[in-house]
């Protein structure tokens, strides 16, 4: 198999295991219907969490950031190393797959063809692609996001906070070509909250709550 198939079967490969939107499963074979119909209609964790159900919210971001993260380790596995050059700075061809992979890990829970390309925001799984490929600084990042949210109990703003960040970290923590691929993920993590900064400016987003959503009577 050449290098531009190997690099095309990781592509699609992370992007088909990315875009399984285990919030919305989860949530409907706990009878509590489409996730997509509450809060902020998203199938991330966050919402789920809105259910009331912490025990789904926590299970919910476990398997999201599983698949970018796993998708990038069995690239990373899988691809025989050989000498590669990306945009002028020289790696590997088992880097390049599992920073493939795992990028399209994100945009497939970002974008998931089965849910007509309206998924997640990817926080989860960029954890999870980070923790798999540099967990010194996915460590970093989580540790950015836990201050963020106690300090202020926004879980958009920690994730926006910990993403900013994480080009910074980078530049310290990784090589370049890891640079770039963690820059482009920050980048969307960014764009995909681009909502939630217009309620957070407005003074309009909803905190992180624990209270067990009540039931109609």
């Amino acid at each position: 198999m050449s290098i531009e198939m190997t690099f095309l079967a990781a592509a699609l490969g992370g992007y088909i295991l990315g875009s399984i939107p285990f919030g919305l499963v989860l949530t409907r074979l706990a009878g509590l219907g489409d996730i997509r119909k509450i809060g902020s209609g998203n199938i991330g964790a966050t919402n789920v969490l809105r259910t009331g159900r912490k025990d789904l919210a926590v299970l919910t971001v476990l398997l999201d950031a599983s698949k970018a993260g796993i998708a990038a380790f069995a690239a990373y596995k899988l691809v025989t190393p050989q000498p590669y050059i990306f945009w002028g700075f020289f790696t590997e061809t088992n880097i390049m797959a599992e920073l493939i992979a795992g990028t399209c890990g994100v945009l497939g829970h970002n974008f998931p063809v089965w849910l007509k390309f309206k998924g997640g925001k990817g926080v989860a799984s960029t954890f999870g692609f980070l923790l798999a490929t540099n967990w010194q600084l996915a460590l970093l990042a989580l540790l950015t996001w836990l201050v963020m949210a106690f300090i202020f109990r926004y879980s958009s703003l920690s994730a926006i906070t910990a993403a900013a960040l994480v080009p910074l970290y980078a530049f310290f923590m990784a090589t370049p070509v890891y640079c770039i691929f963690y820059t482009g993920i920050a980048v969307l993590v960014l764009v995909r909250h681009h909502a939630n900064i217009h309620r957070l400016l407005k003074g309009e987003e909803s905190k992180i709550s624990f209270k067990k959503k009540e039931k109609a009577q």
